[in-house]
């Protein structure tokens, strides 16, 4: 099965990493990113839309047919931010790009980047934002999977990465041998994603550990 992708997010460490995997894999053969600002790349596979209002998709939105995934990488911290604009940011913005790429999409497989300890009914109030999201995209999707990624190691050659994340890459390699559940690297999630797409998987919340096994599916 061939794939055409939507990826958004991918001026961010995990959208530039998943779309590597996309730009590199043999069976993906078309790659949509849509960017508030350009990320600077180009490539045969590649199509970039820069469009600021993710809220406002009438003007792209004849745009985003033909496409069988969509990996939505774009999210924000809850740190300094209020519940009410934590949620417009994370469960508005996202249900809103789902559900246009559903009206032109319907059999199209979503791929979520979401978090570990997330849950709809929980104490802390991004893990309940970020629960109620992950709950109505597999309501709106006959194939939808959540992939919560833990620690993630960058794809050799990324740009878009958190200045303090090369004070804390030593730790990868140390917490993948004693930790397992908790690292992953970026390659894996790209090509998790990938062959969730192409293959499926049994269950529709990945945790680490599933993200591992379906990258090396």
């Amino acid at each position: 099965m061939k794939i055409k992708a939507i990826i958004t997010g991918a001026t961010g460490m995990v959208g530039e990493g998943v779309l590597f995997e996309c730009l590199k894999h043999p069976d993906v053969e078309q790659v949509l990113v849509i960017n508030r600002k350009p990320g600077g790349l180009s490539h045969p596979k590649l199509k970039e839309i820069i469009h600021k209002d993710f809220f406002n998709l009438e003007p792209i939105a004849s745009q985003l047919a033909g496409y069988n995934a969509c990996y939505f990488c774009l999210g924000v911290s809850s740190v300094g931010m209020s519940q009410e604009d934590y949620k417009r940011t994370t469960y508005d913005l996202t249900l809103h790009f789902a559900q246009t790429v559903a009206q032109h999409n319907p059999d199209l497989t979503f791929c979520y980047v979401t978090g570990a300890g997330t849950n709809e009914q929980g104490r802390m109030a991004w893990a309940r934002v970020k629960g109620a999201t992950e709950n109505a995209l597999m309501r709106l999707f006959p194939k939808a999977y959540m992939f919560r990624p833990g620690f993630m190691k960058a794809v050799p050659g990324q740009k878009n990465i958190k200045s303090f994340y090369k004070w804390i890459a030593w730790i990868y390699p140390l917490g993948r041998a004693l930790f397992p559940k908790g690292f992953c690297t970026l390659e894996e999630v790209g090509q998790a994603m990938i062959h969730a797409a192409q293959k499926g998987y049994p269950k529709a919340v990945l945790e680490v550990k599933d993200i591992v096994t379906l990258a090396r599916t």
